[in-house]
């Protein structure tokens, strides 16, 4: 497990995503997290899209999930407009949950909560979704924990995380790894081995792994495209870029670009099933 040398606590993280609020919206988007290429062909949009719209959760019309980590609102509503089901989304940032409380879905419910502390009923989840959301949890077991709380017997939590590369160590470590949990606000960052073992311990089967790091690594040229433009077009992103508390953030572009292309970095997607 990578561990910033800067302690990053879920206060940290909130302030991060509220203070950058502007910059990610136009950066990154309303469903904040990488794009899936499956053919090649794709726009960024439908890469994004690509990501929510592969049915790893088995979804049946009418199911409650849950969104861990829910950003904007926009996989949530994606989720509930297609699957036809009913999502609750949790986020730490004020800001998202305010963006979300004004762009409402049917059957989608935002609310700005620690997932450690939900509050949600044992059991009464059909499905949950963690995209790129679980690097950001103090407690990594403890985020396992909750899923498997939460989840009634017989559902999915599909995991979609930014990994350590398992052979990754020195120069990788120092200069990529170690700075982008910092920079990116991550507690920890860990490999797929360690997140199929806190999964299992609790109470969880693996049932799917899948390395789309190829598959998704394009997202951070079109982002540093995007920031680049932003910067030297909009005088009011370039004025909180500079000024901001996070501008540190940035510096993690390359950093991110450079660990996927080494294998520092990996983008893995875990299938997990609570069968009891």
């Amino acid at each position: 497990m990578i561990v910033p040398d800067t302690s990053q606590d879920a206060a940290a993280v909130a302030d991060h995503y509220d203070e950058l609020d502007p910059i990610y919206r136009q950066v990154w988007g309303d469903h904040v997290h990488h794009g899936l290429w499956v053919t090649g062909r794709e726009t960024a949009e439908e890469a994004v899209e690509a990501l929510v719209d592969a049915d790893r959760l088995n979804l049946e019309p009418g199911q409650e999930c849950v969104d861990i980590g829910c950003g904007y609102g926009a996989t949530a509503r994606r989720l509930a407009m297609t699957r036809k089901v009913r999502v609750t989304g949790f986020t730490l940032s004020a800001e998202q949950g305010t963006y979300a409380a004004a762009h409402p879905a049917p059957g989608v419910d935002i609310q700005v909560r620690d997932w450690l502390f939900n509050g949600l009923p044992d059991a009464s989840a059909d499905a949950a979704w963690a995209i790129e959301s679980s690097e950001h949890m103090v407690d990594k077991p403890g985020f396992f924990a909750e899923a498997h709380r939460v989840l009634a017997p017989g559902s999915r939590l599909v995991v979609c995380a930014w990994l350590v590369g398992t052979d990754a160590r020195g120069w990788k470590v120092r200069h990529l790894l170690e700075p982008i949990c910092r920079e990116g606000r991550l507690p920890s960052m860990g490999t797929r081995e360690e997140y199929e073992a806190m999964a299992t311990a609790a109470g969880f089967t693996v049932t799917g792994y899948e390395d789309v790091s190829r598959r998704v690594a394009r997202t951070w040229l079109i982002c540093a495209g995007r920031l680049m433009k932003a910067l030297l077009v909009d005088p009011k992103i370039r004025r909180l870029a500079l000024g901001a508390r996070n501008r540190d953030s940035f510096w993690s572009v390359p950093r991110m670009i450079l660990a996927y292309r080494t294998g520092a970095m990996r983008y893995g997607i875990l299938t997990l099933s609570k069968t009891q």
